[in-house]
């Protein structure tokens, strides 16, 4: 899966993804834009090795996108395959989540969110037992 997001780097661009991200946060609801959110907040860090950045770059490319595997105007599904590659590139990054990244994230949330419980957001990082 990572050799399969080098060529979605191309299309990352900050903008692109802040107009995005705005754009359909209340569709795409908390988890897509909490994952897309910790990515951008570990790609700006300069703690982040070239490595991470290149595969936080192709996951957010593939988020920006305009043509998916299933189009965002899908109900429900729409933003299945986003969240895939958000997430894929959220356990590819997650040594480099720090707590000021998740605070970063949490407080962009709030502000297009409103009021939520934040430890759902914790949720995220839980392991299922299987």
């Amino acid at each position: 899966m990572e050799d399969g997001y080098d060529s979605y780097q191309q299309h990352y661009d900050e903008n692109d993804f802040w107009e995005k991200l705005r754009r359909f946060a209340r569709k795409a609801g908390i988890k897509v834009c909490y994952a897309a959110l910790l990515l951008y907040y570990v790609l700006k860090s300069p703690m982040t090795t070239s490595k991470d950045r290149a595969k936080i770059i192709g996951a957010l490319g593939y988020f920006i996108l305009p043509i998916d595997l299933l189009p965002d105007f899908i109900p429900v599904a729409g933003y299945t395959d986003d969240l895939a590659a958000l997430v894929w590139g959220v356990y590819c990054v997650i040594k480099s989540i720090t707590p000021e990244v998740k605070a970063q994230a949490a407080e962009k949330l709030h502000e297009w969110f409103g009021e939520f419980d934040d430890h759902m957001l914790d949720l995220f990082f839980e392991k299922k037992d299987r």
